[in-house]
Order: structure tokens, then sequence, then C-alpha cells
């Protein structure tokens, strides 16, 4: 949230962030946002009979605001077939991991585990199935001898703060206005 606040700073930069929806209200990037005085919105997914119900008011607040582009982080919820059609080509995501490896939880873990040499982070379109759609950008970071999941994290956030800033320019500038 902090790279892309600080990125958007920027005139020249092709995104405004114009809101910061959370269903979690105590989440960071929601303080962080507030800090910045940025609009913010807690939609709690606990407050809804359904997922169909939580998405739908979650279209309701985005297209209220006339949002253009959603940029997920964080955001621990799988979006239906029916919400991601509605934004097809309209949500980003950033993930932990060069995908296609390691999609989905744990992909220190796993990496490590693996004993891969590399790893790092992907923005990528969301489609339907979990961390499939085409991807935007990535950046790799070695994995080092003694590594931890947690020192291997940090690494890869350092490259997500760089990395998404980025890639959210790259589709913000092709974006025709809706």
């Amino acid at each position: 949230m902090a790279a892309l606040i600080e990125a958007a700073r920027d005139l020249s930069y092709p995104a405004e962030i114009v809101l910061v929806i959370s269903n979690i209200p105590t989440a960071k990037g929601v303080e962080t946002a507030q800090a910045a005085n940025i609009n913010t919105c807690a939609i709690s997914h606990k407050d809804f009979l359904n997922k169909s119900m939580f998405e739908a008011e979650l279209s309701q607040v985005l297209n209220e605001a006339k949002i253009e582009l959603i940029c997920l982080a964080g955001f621990m919820r799988v979006l239906s077939a029916d919400f991601v059609a509605q934004w097809t080509g309209r949500i980003l995501n950033i993930h932990p991991s060069l995908l296609p490896a390691y999609r989905g939880l744990d992909t220190h873990k796993r990496a490590l585990a693996d004993g891969v040499k590399e790893h790092g982070c992907t923005v990528h379109f969301v489609v339907p199935e979990l961390d499939a759609g085409p991807i935007v950008a990535q950046a790799s970071v070695p994995v080092l001898a003694g590594d931890t999941e947690d020192s291997l994290s940090a690494r890869v956030l350092s490259a997500e703060n760089r990395l998404y800033p980025e890639a959210v320019a790259k589709v913000a500038a092709t974006l025709a206005p809706l």
C-alpha cells in the first residue's frame, strides 16, 4: 500500500488511488491509506450470508467510486468467476512467487523445501482460476544459503514494493476510461 501511495504522489504517474477497500477493518493497508488521506471502506465478508452477497456489495462500492482498476494486495479471498467477469482485464494481483510456480499459499516455505535458487513475485491479471492469469511483470530474488521463510519473505516483499507500482503504471497507461 505504501509503495503504491508513494508512486501515485508523482503527478506523472498514470493512476490515482481513490479508494482502499479491505475485508478486515484493522488491516495495515487501511491505516496507511487513512494516514495519506485516501478514502477507505471496510466490507467484512463475515457480515454477509454468502459470497455472492459480499461481492454484490463490493461491486456496488467499486462502481459508485467509479473505479477503473482494482489492485489486490493481501486480499485473502478467492473472488468468484462472476465477479472476475465483471472486471475482466481490470483486476491485478501481486503474488509472492514466480508464477506459475507456487500458486496459492505458503510460497516461501514451499520454495525453501524444494531448494530452488530463485524465488520472487509476480503481478498478474486475476482470472477465475487461482493465480493463473496473464503475467504483467515479475521480479526475482536469490534464495540464499541459510534463508528462513522470514528472510526470504523480506527480500520478496522488497521486490514487490518495487514491482507493483511499475506494473500498475504499465497497465493503467493502457486502459481506456470506463
